[in-house]
């Protein structure tokens, strides 16, 4: 069987939690699953201090997007720097969304629709809707819906709607 390839994709290091991450992920998002595992042969498993025959890599899909998780060892840690994006369609997703991924993690350091997973990688929730409404033409709309942005953690529709109303 040929392996089918994304043409970008992004490839996730994690200490050693790939395969529990993956599952995790995938257990959030519709239409996701896991593709497959790649284990380290003992010439991996020798540079990198890893044991041999444990999981290397994961690939696995959210909604499907192409995603692969690397048990990299302890060398690099997720920053906000890098962040996926969640587009919600209502409340309810955002919702959904903010309460499985926050779970285990941190939604306190970060602001504007942003959290932290148990895994330390940031994700920005955030209701499709609140794009419309940045992209409007009305200057003082934008300039008060961002003000409400600012001054949130998770990104509340009534709050914006509220805002852009005036």
């Amino acid at each position: 069987m040929t392996t089918r390839f994304q043409r970008i994709s992004p490839f996730l290091w994690f200490d050693k939690q790939a395969e529990e991450a993956a599952s995790f992920y995938t257990s959030v998002f519709p239409n996701s699953r896991i593709l497959g595992k790649v284990h380290y042969a003992k010439e991996a498993s020798d540079a990198s201090g890893q044991p041999t025959g444990s999981v290397m890599t994961v690939q696995f899909q959210l909604d499907g997007q192409d995603f692969t998780a690397l048990n990299g060892g302890p060398v690099f840690n997720f920053t906000p720097a890098l962040s996926l994006v969640v587009n919600c369609q209502s409340e309810d997703e955002v919702d959904h969304y903010w309460s499985k991924l926050t779970e285990g993690g941190d939604e306190s350091a970060q602001q504007c629709g942003w959290l932290k997973d148990r895994y330390g990688l940031s994700w920005q929730v955030v209701p499709t809707e609140l794009i419309e409404m940045l992209k409007g033409p009305d200057a003082a709309t934008v300039s008060r819906v961002t003000a409400a942005i600012m001054r949130s953690k998770k990104l509340d529709l009534k709050t914006l709607r509220k805002a852009a109303a005036g």
